[in-house]
């Protein structure tokens, strides 16, 4: 069976983040299940996997989302997949610069399920830019991750405090928020 107007975006789900002061093991398993789960759902059905990973910064080996430093590649425990395409970003949104707009609209895409690292920031960035150039978005929170952060008065934002607030900003504004099950069953009602 193919999903042919669906497509499943994983972004920077990448080594990269080990090397930041700010990674932290403590929410990757549940994590890693639920993108595991997507993908493998997604394979399943049909539905074209394209792979976004992001570079930027001084292109040294010490800088981890250099190329150079070879750890912009797949995050241990992600499921291997062979993508559809594989774009590399240097901006928030994964539409901005790298083509796959265009790769999107030459293969029929109309509906995005939205994954990856990190929930508020380059999920939630491609989900508006998506929203806003007219795709429909299904946005998997369980398959996000993000950390916890320091708010600009000194309080602590938790992970999970920061995902509850990006759901609520974007659910009926931008997208549909849904479980891994729930993004699978819609692409394939849309089919």
């Amino acid at each position: 069976m193919s999903t042919s107007h669906t497509a499943l975006i994983v972004i920077d789900v990448q080594s990269s983040f080990r090397y930041e002061p700010y990674f932290t093991d403590r929410d990757l398993p549940d994590f890693l299940a639920a993108q595991n789960a997507l993908i493998e759902g997604s394979i399943r059905l049909g539905i074209p996997v394209i792979r976004v990973l992001h570079s930027d910064g001084p292109e040294t080996a010490n800088n981890a989302f250099a190329l150079a430093s070879g750890h912009v590649s797949p995050l241990a425990g992600l499921t291997g997949f062979d993508a559809a395409s594989t774009f590399i970003k240097h901006r928030h949104s994964a539409l901005v610069g790298t083509g796959l707009d265009v790769w999107l609209t030459e293969h029929g895409i109309r509906r995005l399920i939205v994954s990856g690292i990190r929930t508020e920031q380059c999920c939630e960035t491609t989900t508006r830019h998506a929203s806003d150039l007219g795709w429909q978005v299904d946005y998997v929170t369980d398959a996000t991750l993000t950390f916890d952060m320091t708010q600009p008065d000194g309080s602590p934002l938790t992970a999970a405090e920061i995902k509850a607030r990006t759901a609520t900003v974007l659910q009926d504004r931008f997208c549909t928020l849904c479980s891994v099950d729930e993004a699978l069953s819609r692409a394939q009602a849309a089919a």
